[in-house]
């Protein structure tokens, strides 16, 4: 069976004018095994200072298409086969579509760092480990900024201090594992933000820290957007920080968004019964002792298969007839309000 293949989705309403601009972008991966369509029709916009939250479980491909934006698809065996990926340049204001570029190119290493940068899950497998931290975020700003190299090492420890690292001078002669996972997460933070990008990409930046740490980076990058104005795209699992940190949240299923709204009208008035799924698992503190957490029954679907009608149809508490002849595409429900679901659009 062949799956049906809805129209691209309308743009998300943005505060601003847009500085990126992603439309029906599509990302596979070609295995032995099938192919994956790990990022499968998303389209999103994100104006500056705005942070857009990508929510959604494991493997639905919130990482996929943020390292698509970077052109970091290890080809083969993946690649972008379809879709924009707009960005307006800072300085400028050109249009430059990063999807059509080389992954190698110029271009796309100036864009790099200089126009989006990204802080990686995990800093010990992102900073290099024979380089002093110092060393690393002034190289970065060699390359985009032509300064010598006493300027490019006094600018990081300049970013050092304002990530609030104790004793900036000394923890730029250190190497990554002569700190702890906060010190690291932020000389991580130091490094994208040394070029001012326009765009930060965050890809669950507080994962494995501490409760006590989580909230004292998440502080940290509210801080370092308002004096930047940097937009940021926010990857996780997390919905308390989502909660924080988002001005919207794209609710993101099997490579494809299903729901989008602003944080609080999404909280209040899920539409998906995927989202609604997502906030009836998660723990609060204070819920009452009878309000158990709900889980979403069944399993992701393997994502080499072909799937006809809605991919969430089979796991779905609502499910009806034409959800498992028909996809639904992306729509606008309410002001603002767009959801993927036969519940809330006519057929």
């Amino acid at each position: 069976m062949t799956q049906t293949v809805s129209a691209p989705a309308p743009a998300p309403p943005t505060l601003d004018r847009p500085i990126l601009e992603v439309k029906d972008l599509r990302t596979y991966f070609f295995l032995e095994s099938g192919v994956v369509r790990a990022v499968d029709g998303v389209t999103f916009s994100l104006a500056r200072r705005q942070t857009l939250g990508l929510v959604g479980e494991s493997g639905c491909g919130k990482s996929i298409t943020s390292l698509s934006i970077m052109r970091l698809i290890q080809s083969p065996p993946g690649r972008i086969v379809g879709g924009e990926i707009n960005l307006h340049l800072k300085e400028t204001d050109e249009v430059v579509d990063i999807a059509k570029l080389d992954p190698k190119g110029s271009l796309m290493r100036q864009i790099r760092g200089a126009e989006i940068a990204m802080i990686f899950q995990e800093p010990m497998t992102s900073l290099n480990p024979l380089r002093t931290i110092g060393n690393q975020i002034a190289e970065a700003v060699q390359i985009h900024q032509r300064v010598s190299k006493k300027a490019a090492f006094e600018r990081a420890e300049e970013m050092l201090a304002k990530v609030q690292m104790s004793a900036p001078k000394q923890r730029a002669r250190q190497y990554p594992h002569q700190l702890s996972g906060g010190m690291r997460q932020r000389a991580m933070i130091a490094l994208a933000l040394s070029c001012n990008p326009s765009i930060l990409i965050a890809d669950e930046p507080t994962t494995a820290l501490d409760v006590t740490v989580q909230a004292q980076i998440l502080d940290l990058m509210r801080e370092l957007q308002a004096d930047f104005g940097s937009a940021i795209i926010l990857i996780t699992h997390n919905l308390g920080v989502v909660s924080q940190m988002a001005d919207h949240v794209a609710v993101m299923y099997l490579g494809r968004i299903v729901e989008f709204a602003a944080t609080r009208e999404l909280f209040h008035h899920p539409l998906h019964p995927y989202t609604e799924g997502l906030l009836k698992s998660v723990p609060v503190l204070g819920r009452k002792g009878k309000q158990v957490l709900v889980p979403i029954k069944g399993m992701v679907p393997s994502p080499t298969t072909v799937i006809r009608g809605c991919p969430f149809a089979e796991r779905c508490p609502h499910v009806k007839d034409i959800c498992l002849e028909r996809e639904p595409a992306l729509a606008e429900v309410a002001p603002g309000h767009l959801a993927a679901c036969w519940l809330h659009i006519n057929p």
